[in-house]
């Protein structure tokens, strides 16, 4: 199916709106077909209304913003943007089932979990995106409760394969071209993993930067909401609406009307970008040969263009970094399905129930260690990139490729210490760089990271970086 995938871009289609060449009606049947064509291979979305009635609901709700801001001028920044929300999120008009088979009604009990708030009665980001004019495609496929126990999501690279998880149909719906961008969350690497194995672009913001209110949680020590989307473009235009207290990316970084920056001469991509760090250590050698490959092809073009890339050691703990983690996610996990796990024990998943019975095990002590731990590795990365006068981490996005098969999700374990870390990530896929796709072809992806809260800044230079690939 790969041949026929094409991802879409929000900024595109703005510029096509802007400069009057289609209608949002247009643009919205155009998505709508890819559904049709795609979604009976990939199952990305959930069924929770016909093909008619969406094609009904979405067609009407595009007619009434296209009546509410006739003038390009004053359309709000997502103005008809497609977004699937993922099985998590608290959403007017549609079920929450946290990809399990819990019934919807458990998710809506007084004191469950996840709540939303009474304003605006689903997730905030959900509402913040429908106010600056984007359209809800539906809610797309997560593993159970946001782990491994996978849904029925196919990669549309290659059907046979895992698109990753947990935001399995997120991915899977923006990279056949369904909606723009998806709504994902990450507690290890639910967001950078399945972007890149579907080979789009992935942000997980500053932990507690974007709002985790209106979602069943997996770990509040370390739940991440973010986009999944067609590209860094796309990022750049959703992440002021989604981000708290967002403060503009830097002025070398701001896209012009077409929704992407300039292209700098080679000779100022050095400044504009800075020295990029690469952790050479016991952390690298958890990637495949192709994963390392992946990150080589990255390196080669931005040292081809003068970009200062400089390996070197700092995960020589990486084993203990990733222990605490997973002891943290998994006391947390256990704590919040006390909740539902008594009525429902026997619905869950058994890979839920395990993690709930290892959850139980972590000691109060494990746990303050766990939880100091994530601050400490921030100040370590932190430190290393002042030591060195550089801007970005920049790491493997994954393993490698997406695994064959869908009863695993892939091995998130690239993403880990970046999401332990709190640190903002975007990641971008490499497939167009010779050596960026693996052994069957499918995308390979990159992850940068940045100092917490810089999060303006790093998007502004992976929109640069993107210029290149």
């Amino acid at each position: 199916m790969g041949e026929h995938v094409s991802p879409q871009s929000f900024a595109a289609m703005r510029d096509r709106l802007a400069a009057g060449h289609t209608d949002l009606e247009e643009e919205v049947t155009c998505l709508l077909d890819r559904v049709a064509g795609h979604e009976k291979q990939v199952h990305a979305l959930l069924p929770d209304e016909t093909t008619a009635a969406r094609r009904t609901r979405l067609l009407e709700e595009a007619s009434a913003l296209e009546a509410r801001w006739p003038d390009p001028a004053d359309r709000p920044p997502l103005f008809g943007a497609m977004v699937g929300v993922k099985d998590l999120f608290h959403t007017h008009g549609f079920p929450v089932r946290g990809g399990s088979q819990l019934p919807a009604e458990a998710f809506q009990e007084p004191g469950a979990p996840g709540l939303p708030p009474e304003e605006p009665g689903e997730a905030p980001v959900v509402h913040a995106l429908r106010t600056a004019g984007a359209l809800v495609l539906g809610k797309t496929v997560s593993t159970e409760f946001a782990y491994f126990a996978p849904g029925p999501t196919r990669n549309p690279q290659n059907t046979r394969h895992t698109p990753g998880g947990s935001s399995s149909g997120s991915a899977a719906a923006v990279a056949a071209g369904m909606c723009h961008l998806a709504l994902g969350t990450q507690t290890i690497g639910s967001i950078t993993r399945p972007a890149s194995f579907c080979g789009v672009a992935g942000y997980k913001p500053s932990y507690g930067r974007v709002s985790t209110a209106g979602v069943i949680p997996f770990s509040p020590d370390a739940d991440h909401v973010g986009p999944i989307a067609a590209d860094v473009a796309t990022i750049a235009a959703v992440a002021p609406v989604i981000v708290d207290n967002w403060r503009g990316m830097p002025h070398d970084h701001i896209p012009p009307v077409a929704g992407v920056s300039a292209a700098p001469a080679h000779a100022d991509l050095r400044h504009t970008i800075g020295p990029v760090l690469v952790p050479d250590d016991a952390y690298l050698e958890q990637a495949d040969d192709a994963g390392r490959a992946g990150l080589e092809a990255m390196i080669e073009r931005l040292t081809g263009l003068g970009v200062d890339v400089q390996r070197i050691a700092v995960f020589g703990d990486i084993a203990e970094i990733n222990d605490l983690h997973q002891a943290m996610i998994a006391r947390d996990f256990a704590e919040v399905h006390a909740f539902w796990l008594p009525t429902w024990g026997e619905r869950y998943h058994e890979r839920s129930r395990e993690l709930v019975a290892r959850g139980e095990a972590v000691s109060d002590d494990l746990r303050h260690r766990a939880r100091d731990g994530r601050l400490a590795l921030r100040e370590r990365l932190e430190h290393a990139l002042r030591r060195h006068g550089a801007r970005l981490w920049m790491a493997p996005a994954t393993v490698g490729e997406a695994p064959k098969g869908i009863d695993s999700t892939g091995n998130p374990i690239m993403n880990l210490p970046w999401t332990y870390a709190g640190l903002p990530t975007v990641s971008v896929s490499v497939s167009a760089l010779p050596h960026g796709s693996g052994p069957t072809g499918l995308p390979l992806g990159v992850q940068c990271a940045a100092p917490f809260g810089e999060d303006e800044a790093l998007i502004g230079q992976m929109l640069t970086i993107s210029e290149y690939l």
